[in-house]
């Protein structure tokens, strides 16, 4: 097979580097009735918030915080509420994905005239118009300061749904490195750790001869395996914190998946997992994904080689026991990251799986990868798997 046609296009102007900040005012317009979004405050007590606030000096800004890690559609809605009343119309967004996340919610949500659940409940494209927005990255993991789409929870319900429209690709954002030193060692290795599986539900699919995105994700795989560890050993090594960030950027901004077959069921099993019981997003990825390869080896069997080779340099024996050293390699370097790879390493004793899968099914998650083969008694197979 070959390299599928694809179209490729994106409008965010990145700020890359120390001391970006204080160019955010120059991306803003001088008029614009602005929102600040943020998480937990980390901002404050790092600095960052200051660096914008003086940066923002003489504008009109009100600011919403409380943007919660798998941010939540009921506290989306009361920061819309805000926007609403105050007559924003351009918002800002500092913090980790988490935040970007949900600022794109918030930014669709302020221009859709129907009920806001449906932009994530009816699973399909509804938001064609957005509030126009820009963002201060802090975490680098996601890659939604660069891309279009964006994953909200409700709580009430127990959902975790994604959406996706190019209305909701931020205006410009800023990615200064020295903003992620003060990190905690869970999120950085939530952030890479999520970055690395991004790449691979791009990358480990099936080949069809896409050379340049091949080496472009390779590239991206070795960089998180080089520094990843490095970050949590030398976490003020701002070369180490640039690569990292640049990669994640890099790893779900449209690039290594042009025209290129995607698989993302690892993402959507574990979305579950996450909304069910909590444990974080990356965490739930370094669970799944392991088992998942294992199980669709067959499928992947011709990428699996590959990663095995150039990745972790795996040339020894016999097909399969390069794949099964492949994935071993992958489960070690999760572990470096100091994530379990195993349900049992959050406390869960597999009990909860029927329950997963009922959540697939209610959420029409009933054929996914790469090639719409994966079923739902698959995914309980992956899922048992990594009890």
């Amino acid at each position: 097979m070959s390299i599928h046609n694809f179209i490729y296009h994106r409008a965010t102007r990145l700020l890359f580097g120390e001391g970006q900040i204080a160019a955010i005012a120059d991306e803003i317009p001088a008029d614009a009735r602005l929102m600040i979004t943020y998480g937990g405050g980390s901002i404050k007590r790092n600095g960052v918030l200051d660096q914008v606030h003086a940066a923002l000096a003489g504008r009109f800004y009100v600011e919403f915080g409380g943007i919660e890690p798998n941010p939540s559609y009921e506290t989306l809605m009361q920061a819309v509420a805000l926007a609403r009343a105050e007559q924003i119309d351009f918002i800002l967004a500092v913090g980790g994905g988490s935040v970007v996340d949900g600022t794109k919610f918030i930014a669709g949500a302020l221009r859709y005239a129907g009920d806001a659940w449906d932009i994530l409940a009816r699973r399909e494209r509804l938001v064609f118009d957005a509030v126009p927005f820009g963002c201060v990255l802090t975490l680098p993991a996601t890659g939604s300061e660069f891309n279009a789409g964006a994953v909200i929870s409700r709580r009430s319900t127990g959902d975790k749904l994604d959406f996706h429209s190019p209305n909701v690709i931020p205006q410009f954002s800023v990615l200064d490195p020295a903003t992620t030193y003060s990190l905690p060692e869970r999120q950085v290795s939530n952030g890479v750790v999520d970055a690395f599986v991004h790449t691979t539900e791009q990358y480990l699919t099936y080949p069809v001869d896409a050379k340049v995105q091949d080496r472009f994700a390779e590239g991206l795989l070795l960089t998180l395996i080089e520094d990843g560890p490095r970050a949590l050993s030398e976490p003020d090594d701002y070369a180490v914190r640039a690569n990292l960030m640049w990669a994640a950027t890099m790893a779900l901004g449209g690039t290594i998946g042009a025209g290129v077959p995607q698989d993302w069921a690892t993402h959507m099993i574990g979305h579950e997992l996450t909304a069910m019981h909590g444990i974080d997003h990356a965490q739930s990825l370094a669970v799944v994904l392991p088992s998942l390869l294992r199980h669709q080896r067959q499928a992947k069997h011709a990428k699996l080689l590959q990663y095995a080779g150039r990745v972790w340099g795996i040339t020894a024996g016999t097909e399969d026991e390069r794949i099964e050293a492949g994935i071993r390699a992958t489960e070690q370097f999760f572990e470096r990251m100091r994530m379990p790879t195993r349900l049992s390493g959050y406390g869960l004793d597999g009990s909860s799986i029927p329950a997963v899968i009922a959540k697939l099914e209610e959420h029409g998650m009933t054929a996914l990868g790469e090639r719409r083969g994966i079923r739902l008694e698959d995914c309980a197979a992956i899922l048992d798997g990594a009890r």
